[in-house]
């Protein structure tokens, strides 16, 4: 539709052009018929008159084409630019669309890990490793409910590391102690995910941290879950630790955000990049690190869940707001996808370069 508009302005443009240089021709015609009527007296005079009304004809004719370029050239203008603004509403709709697409992977993927900690932390080993029953002495206990976690990561493979804590914070097992061997006995007393789950009213409750790099596992970022403990595994027992499960954020949201369904079009000179923000528009996984060294990415979205605008260099912003899945409902995260003309892509890109050196 833009090119037909585009071709119909062309052809008016054109079409009119060349209507204008006959009517100015007929006009000196008309022009020079009068003058020699003139020259011819009496004798001239009726020549004279149909003259005349050739030169008016001219003129009307001129009127008429100039109009008919104004209201044609402007119909085609504004069809233009209405199909522009089809096309930009329908491309920020879909990428708004994958957006919301990418965040619910993730949500659905998370509610995943919620399930886990709640399950795992009703595991009679997890359990007995706390509460002293009858696995031996305490070592023994921590021993092998240090190798039941292990079995379990040796199946979910998404997990760097499950930790158990005791009640005061210091923990006394981990799944892979060979992997990570100085987990045991660090204390996780202060941190937010062990006391928020501590602190959870009953079974079905869990915490979650938002996402964090973890000295202790490598400098690996981790999304961290965590739910207590409770007395004989029961939904409204005593909390006696907390167990916790470490997320392998970084290669799992790299999958997610590489896995858009773009086209090849889209992902021609990578100018369109996949994000996924926190609530506080920290950029916590990106198809381009590059923008993981940014920070933190101006997301607008005036109050809107889900939508799309046009940047100020440019580039279309299409976003979406964790829906939540289940009885996860989700940290606050967005999902955003950039997408730039190659003009702007090679902007970013030299001024990127630049920041670098």
């Amino acid at each position: 539709m833009i090119q037909l508009a585009g071709e119909v302005s062309q052809i008016a443009t054109e079409k009119t052009r060349v209507i204008a240089g006959i009517t100015s021709r007929t006009k000196i015609l008309a022009l020079n018929a009068k003058i020699e009527a003139a020259r011819a007296g009496d004798a001239g005079r009726s020549f004279g008159v149909v003259a005349s009304e050739v030169q008016a004809i001219s003129h009307q004719i001129e009127g008429v084409t100039q109009e008919f370029r104004e209201q044609l050239v402007t119909s085609a203008t504004r069809l233009k630019s209405l199909g522009e603004g089809l096309v930009s509403s329908m491309r920020g709709n879909r990428l708004a669309d994958l957006a919301l697409n990418m965040i619910d992977i993730i949500d659905r993927n998370l509610y995943e890990r919620s399930c886990d900690v709640r399950w795992w932390a009703t595991d009679s080993a997890v359990v007995d490793c706390l509460a002293g029953t009858d696995r031996g002495s305490g070592s023994g206990r921590s021993a092998f409910a240090s190798k039941r976690l292990g079995v379990i990561l040796s199946s979910y493979t998404v997990y760097l590391d499950l930790w158990i804590a005791d009640a005061t914070g210091r923990v006394v097992a981990n799944g892979r102690p060979e992997r990570y061997p100085g987990v045991v006995g660090t204390s996780v007393a202060s941190q937010a995910w062990f006391k928020d789950a501590l602190a959870t009213r009953d079974g079905t409750e869990f915490t979650v941290a938002d996402i964090a790099r973890s000295d202790q596992l490598g400098g690996s970022a981790v999304a961290i879950y965590a739910a207590a403990v409770r007395e004989g595994g029961e939904e409204n027992g005593r909390p006696l630790g907390v167990l916790g499960i470490f997320f392998d954020w970084e290669a799992q949201a790299r999958s997610v955000v590489n896995g858009i369904r773009l086209t090849a079009d889209e992902q021609r000179e990578g100018r369109t990049k996949c994000l996924i923000l926190n609530a506080q528009h920290r950029i916590i996984a990106a198809s381009d690190d590059r923008y993981i060294l940014q920070g933190s990415y101006p997301l607008r979205t005036e109050g809107r869940d889900m939508g799309h605008y046009e940047a100020d260099d440019g580039t279309i912003v299409a976003f979406a707001l964790t829906p939540g899945y289940e009885t996860y409902r989700g940290l606050g995260w967005y999902g955003v996808i950039l997408q730039r003309t190659a003009e702007v892509e090679e902007e970013f890109n030299r001024r990127h370069k630049v920041r670098g050196r």
